[in-house]
Order: C-alpha cells, then structure tokens, then sequence
C-alpha cells in the first residue's frame, strides 16, 4: 500500500511532482494545500486543496507526509520558509528520486529533495534538504551541496566543490574542481565559473560583441 503524501503547491512544479510521484514512487498524493490568502479554488488535479492553517486537522502529521513543490522564488527562501513551517507543524517531509538518476553516492539526500532523472550524482556527493536538481545534471565526486539550492538542467557541477545554501544555478552552466558558490550566488545560463564566487552575487557568460562583417574575423 502506498503512502500517503499531501503538495504543498499549485502551481507547475507542484502538478509536475503530481505526475512523477503518481507514477515513479511508493507515495499516493492524496491532496494539495496552500495558503488561505492564495487559494483561489477548491480542487487541483482532481484532488482537494486545503488551506495551509487546517491542513493538521485535515490530513495530521503521522497520518500524511507531505512535500513541498514551489520554485526558485527569491533565491529559495519561500521554498525554505514553507519547508520550515511543514516542520514545525511535526511534518515528514520526504524526496523524491528518479529511478532513471544515477545515483551513485553512498549518501542519501537530505529532506524534501526533488531529483530528476538522468542526474548523475557520483561517490562522495552529499545534498543537503530542500534541494531541487532538474534533469540531466553532472554532479562531480565529493561535492557538496548545501541545504535550499536549485540546480536547473544540464549543469556540470565538477569534483570537490560546494554550493553554499539558497543559489541557483541556471542550465548548461559549468562550475569547475574545488570551487566554492557562496550563498545566495545567482549562475546564468551558461556561464562558466572557475573560482570561488562572492556572497549574493550574479554571475553571467560573457557578452556577444558585434563585429564588421567586413573585417578580417569572417575571411578566416
């Protein structure tokens, strides 16, 4: 018998994690929840959304798990606020892992962890909770990933680094051996990091520089 699991969430990520753990997990979701102010129906993918303030007298810790399915909104920290509010209210929050992920590392991820498939997590990696890594990412050998991070697609994370807590790293970026991203370190699409990052920074590829196309550039 499968487990029952309230989302906390209506939007995309929360009926995307719908679909996955309908049909990739021991976990049977049995209702939405939300915050009063923010319902604005009754029902989502066919099952009930209850407001967030009732939810322990409708579906009450022990009973349910539950995850929290929200995005990379102001750097993680609506993700982290509702993720501590589901804990005090005595909450199991649980992760979901692809069965198509690689994981390889003989360390499970932390707490309400959302990993997609073709990840390949090698030995030694530690994650943290509350830690999103979309699909199709390389996460190097003995790297850390800190707690209330979001790692979109196609990133290369390579050996022996560290993501500090509430980053995001935007697709097809590359971050190189022993680097550390500080927190709150916001990586564009792209870009290629090779040294440690500053705390609550941005960091974006290079810039196109338009060239004459008369010049000696395109006669090569």
């Amino acid at each position: 018998m499968k487990q029952k699991l309230v989302i906390f969430g209506t939007g995309d990520i929360a009926q995307i994690a719908n679909y996955y753990f309908d049909i990739d997990s021991e976990y049977e979701v049995v209702a939405f929840t939300v915050d009063r102010a923010f319902k604005t129906k009754d029902s989502f993918e066919g099952k009930p959304i209850i407001d967030f303030e009732l939810i322990q007298e409708v579906h009450p810790p022990g009973v349910v798990k539950m995850f929290i399915a929200l995005s990379y909104s102001k750097m993680n920290k609506i993700r982290e606020e509702k993720f501590n509010q589901a804990e005090t209210k005595g909450y199991d929050l649980i992760s979901y892992v692809s069965t198509r992920c690689s994981y390889l590392s003989q360390f499970k991820p932390g707490r309400n962890c959302f990993i997609f498939e073709d990840n390949t997590i090698q030995p030694f990696v530690k994650i943290g909770d509350n830690v999103t890594l979309w699909s199709g990412n390389h996460i190097g050998h003995h790297s850390l990933i800190e707690s209330h991070n979001f790692i979109s697609s196609h990133v290369v994370v390579s050996g022996h680094c560290t993501i500090k807590p509430n980053c995001f790293i935007g697709v097809n970026s590359t971050i190189g051996h022993q680097v550390i991203i500080a927190k709150g370190t916001l990586v564009g699409a792209g870009a290629v990091i090779t040294k440690n990052t500053e705390p609550k920074s941005v960091y974006t590829p290079a810039k196109s520089i338009k060239l004459d196309k008369t010049s000696d550039f395109f006669n090569l």
